[in-house]
């Protein structure tokens, strides 16, 4: 049966592929009358990231879902960050986002566009470690050092944010970063070693 030059099973053929959710990018065709050409538009939730990355421009298309921690690691290949936790609860992901700490796990790379990125891979100068490296490295502040990356890159905010007065403070302060290991001992005296070559003239 048909109606209109289109058939019953072409009807009932286009209606399951819409109750679907499968895009029917042209309207039912009639026999004997070519298509009109479509373009294909550009898939609305992909979305273009160009951002400074240790001091590097780095750019990227991607899912509008991707978070800043995978653009990191899988598109960018900076694999110092880790994935903990993956759900904002143990800091091993953290990440400096235009100065100030961020859960890169938590954040989406497409509200980084255009923003100042460092990663513990940039908080060296040359071959020259951060004060904060080096005084883990004397503090034998690590033992498995998965969450290492997170440590370090909280302790140097913190130091830049004014805290790290006393053991007290840095324990708070450090409290979004969890060490399976139970090396919290050695990082409060690895952020006072550091806290105190700041400090000195």
């Amino acid at each position: 049966m048909s109606t209109d030059g289109v058939t019953r099973r072409r009807f009932f053929g286009r209606a399951a592929a819409v109750s679907a959710g499968l895009a029917v990018s042209a309207p039912l065709a009639t026999p004997g009358v070519a298509a009109e050409p479509t373009a294909t538009p550009k898939d609305p939730g992909t979305v273009s990231i160009s951002c400074t990355v240790n001091g590097t421009t780095q750019q990227l298309t991607a899912d509008a879902r991707v978070t800043l921690l995978d653009a990191l690691r899988e598109r960018w290949n900076l694999t110092g960050t880790k994935k903990g936790c993956d759900r904002g609860q143990c800091g091993a992901c953290t990440v400096h986002v235009n100065g100030r700490r961020v859960l890169s796990c938590l954040t989406l790379a497409a509200t980084a566009d255009g923003s100042q990125i460092t990663t513990v891979e940039g908080v060296a100068s040359g071959n020259t470690l951060h004060p904060v490296q080096q005084a883990f490295i004397d503090n034998d502040a690590m033992q498995c050092g998965f969450c290492t990356s997170g440590q370090v890159m909280s302790a140097v905010a913190l130091l830049g944010e004014g805290h790290g007065g006393s053991a007290d403070e840095i324990r708070e302060w450090m409290s979004g970063n969890i060490c399976r290991c139970g090396a919290y001992s050695n990082i409060v005296d690895a952020v006072t070693q550091a806290g105190a070559a700041g400090r000195r003239p």
